[in-house]
C-alpha cells in the first residue's frame, strides 16, 4: 500500500532493512516501557552535497563523469521517495524547536510524497553532464529489493508544519553542480579508501 503512513507494517525483506527496523521498534520499546523522551524520524532516501559516493546518486554522478559504467539493479524501475538533504535538515530544525511533550513518542516520516525511478535519474544525470546512455550497465537485481517506495507526508505537515520545498529536478541539478566542484573531495574517497574500492568490487562486477 503506498503512500506509507507511519501505520503502514514494517516487513523488512533484507538484513540492512530488518536492522533499520529493529533499531526503530528498539526506540519506540524504551518510550513504552520507560517513558522516554523518544521521537522515531523515519527520512526516505536523502540526496544531495557531500553524500558518500557509495549510494545512488552520488555513485552515478563521479562515474558518469569519469566516464565509468552506471550499474543500475534490475530493469531500473524501482522507485525511492527522494527528499533533498536541506530540507531533511529543516524538518530535523523543526522538530528540534518542539516541546518534546507534544510529540514524545510520535513516529514521523520524512519525504517527498512522491517517486522516481532510478533510470529517470540515470538519465537525468547523464543529460546533465552530457553523457551518453552507453555508460548505463544493467546489473542483477539486488535480493530482498523493494519496488517501490513513498511517503506519506500528512503527519509531518500536520505535527511540525514541515513539507519538502526543493522540486527533485532542481535538486539533483544543484548537487551534480556540488560534485563536479568538488572533485578533489570525492576522489579522495573512491582512490584512496580501501572500504570504498572493496564495497564497488563486492558488489558491482563488470
Amino acid at each position: 500500500k503506498v503512500p506509507m503512513d507511519e501505520e503502514h507494517p514494517l516487513k523488512p525483506q533484507s538484513p540492512y532493512a530488518a536492522a533499520k527496523a529493529g533499531a526503530d521498534r528498539l526506540a519506540y520499546s524504551y518510550f513504552l516501557t520507560y517513558n522516554l523522551p523518544i521521537v522515531i524520524i523515519r527520512p526516505f532516501n536523502n540526496y544531495g552535497p557531500n553524500q558518500f559516493p557509495e549510494k545512488l546518486i552520488p555513485l552515478f554522478i563521479t562515474n558518469a563523469i569519469e566516464d565509468k559504467p552506471l550499474p543500475v539493479y534490475g530493469t531500473g524501475k524501482n522507485t525511492r521517495d527522494w527528499v533533498y538533504v536541506k530540507d531533511c535538515v529543516k524538518a530535523f530544525e523543526k522538530l528540534v524547536d518542539i516541546e518534546i511533550g507534544k510529540i514524545r513518542g510520535e513516529v514521523i516520516n520524512i519525504g517527498s510524497g512522491k517517486d522516481t525511478n532510478v533510470l529517470t535519474i540515470t538519465d537525468a544525470i547523464l543529460s546533465e553532464l552530457g553523457k551518453d546512455k552507453t555508460l548505463i550497465k544493467f546489473v542483477e537485481d539486488r535480493l530482498g529489493h523493494v519496488k517501490r517506495h513513498i511517503s506519506s507526508t500528512e503527519k509531518a505537515k500536520k505535527i511540525i508544519g514541515w513539507k519538502a520545498g526543493t522540486d527533485f529536478h532542481d535538486g539533483l541539478i544543484s548537487t551534480v553542480e556540488w560534485y563536479i566542484k568538488n572533485e578533489e573531495w570525492w576522489r579522495k574517497i573512491k582512490e584512496g579508501k580501501r572500504e570504498y574500492k572493496e564495497f564497488y568490487e563486492r558488489y558491482y562486477h563488470f
